[in-house]
């Protein structure tokens, strides 16, 4: 029995006539089209084609279950590209949750994989909408959403902090704006990328830089006009939204949009659609500044001018008195003293209106320095309760992480460590205790 089964020859298959087996197969079976829904992992383009990579995560512990590649021919993608941005506002890019529509396709030297026909983006405008409720959510919770809007802008709004792309024409016209109003203002440019998916990081890094001389600015203006609209993911993330809320001085926003409104507008002092309307917002404020000034110049003038005419009136009538042996006297003397009386009236109407315009500009000053300075106390202390929580380590426990201690420290080089060390390792639901046997170092 066993020299009959030697003597039967198997005849063996190519790879190439493998997979063409393969490739049959799949077409018969797999013959019509599918609508998936998944997470892009990776998203390029080459050529005029995309390629994508596919993911579904657990709903609990965010680790990817099904993975796949995905292609876009350049004769589709060409269609479907404009009409994904224009309908969402944004790029496809890692992280969105798309609907697409594929077949299979199997290649003998390319292997499997799904080609896309057509992408549905009011499921990726579903999925950005849920994300942006659940971010409000969490402000609103957290009880910092309005804080900027609490905040006073100064009458006097001169110093102006900008975070902005250095070489955006947005920029140069808010700039050139402000320089050709009748304003002394200042401005100082602190460069951030405000597009792309390093926008989140820039940014905060220039508020960070600003709250180091936070005393030498009156507010922020974060503008970004000239951008296209797919790129505006990056101002719809949670840590900017907490740091743009939190922050002590008011924050002006002129992304470059209308349409839509982004999380970064929501929670910012002022919203304003582009950076040349944020210029002429600033210009306006001291506009309605420069009226109240005027306003209280003219009701001391209207004064003056009354207590003038009523000490013309009363001099008339002891006039009226005077003997007419002494009407030369009199009218020289009445005109010499009416000269005086006029200079006196003027010199001292000028005088009320230096003091008390120094005395309410002195007002202004003490309140308004008083309530920024306990406002931005308020907030300084509140962002470094946020930064303090941020940094406790049963936070990382909960996102998966795990401590490792020996001897009751925290485990962060192997090399002291030997072989039957005793050690813990800390997790969300309990402690799991293990013995050395070997270490082995990182290579520098």
């Amino acid at each position: 029995m066993v020299e009959n089964r030697s003597a039967i020859v198997m005849e063996a298959l190519t790879l190439y006539e493998l997979n063409s087996l393969v490739r049959q197969v799949l077409e018969q079976t797999l013959q019509k089209e599918y609508w998936v829904e998944a997470e892009l992992s990776e998203c390029r383009t080459s050529r005029g084609h995309c390629y994508m990579e596919l993911v579904e995560k657990n709903d609990r512990s965010n680790t990817p279950i099904a993975r796949a590649s995905a292609k876009c021919w350049q004769n589709t993608w060409s269609i479907l590209q404009p009409y994904f941005e224009r309908t969402t506002g944004q790029s496809l890019h890692a992280g969105l949750k798309v609907r697409l529509k594929v077949y299979a396709q199997f290649h003998e030297a390319y292997g499997f994989s799904w080609i896309v026909t057509d992408i549905d983006p009011t499921f990726t405008l579903g999925d950005m909408a849920r994300k942006q409720q659940e971010i409000i959510r969490q402000l609103k919770a957290e009880g910092i959403f309005d804080l900027q809007k609490s905040l006073n802008l100064p009458l006097f709004c001169l110093r102006v902090a900008v975070i902005s792309s250095a070489t955006a024409a947005g920029y140069g016209d808010f700039v050139n704006q402000l320089a050709d109003s009748p304003y002394n203002f200042h401005t100082r440019l602190f460069p951030a990328i405000m597009q792309g998916e390093q926008v989140e990081q820039s940014i905060i890094a220039a508020l960070n830089r600003i709250y180091d001389h936070i005393d030498e600015f009156d507010s922020i203006v974060i503008i970004r006009g000239g951008g296209a609209t797919a790129d505006l993911s990056g101002f719809n993330t949670l840590a900017l939204a907490e740091n743009v809320a939190q922050f002590p001085i008011p924050i002006i926003t002129g992304i470059g949009h209308d349409r839509d409104e982004s999380i970064l507008d929501m929670v910012s002092h002022t919203r304003v659609k582009t950076p040349t309307a944020a210029a002429q917002f600033l210009i306006s404020h001291l506009d309605l500044t420069q009226r109240r000034i005027d306003a209280c110049k003219e009701r001391l003038t209207r004064y003056a001018q009354n207590k003038m005419e009523t000490e013309r009136l009363r001099m008339a009538r002891l006039a009226e008195r005077i003997p007419g042996l002494f009407t030369i006297v009199k009218t020289r003397e009445e005109a010499h003293l009416q000269r005086l009386m006029q200079t006196a009236v003027s010199l001292t109407g000028q005088q009320i209106l230096h003091e008390r315009q120094r005395c309410e500009k002195l007002q202004i000053k003490c309140t308004t320095s008083c309530e920024q300075q306990l406002l931005k106390e308020q907030h300084r202390l509140s962002l470094l309760t946020q930064r303090t929580k941020a940094f406790d380590p049963t936070l990382l426990l909960k996102r998966g992480y795990s401590i490792t201690l020996c001897n009751g420290k925290a485990l962060c080089d192997p090399a002291t460590l030997q072989a039957g060390d005793q050690l813990e390792t800390l997790l969300e639901q309990g402690i799991v205790y293990s013995t050395v046997t070997s270490t082995q170092q990182n290579n520098q």
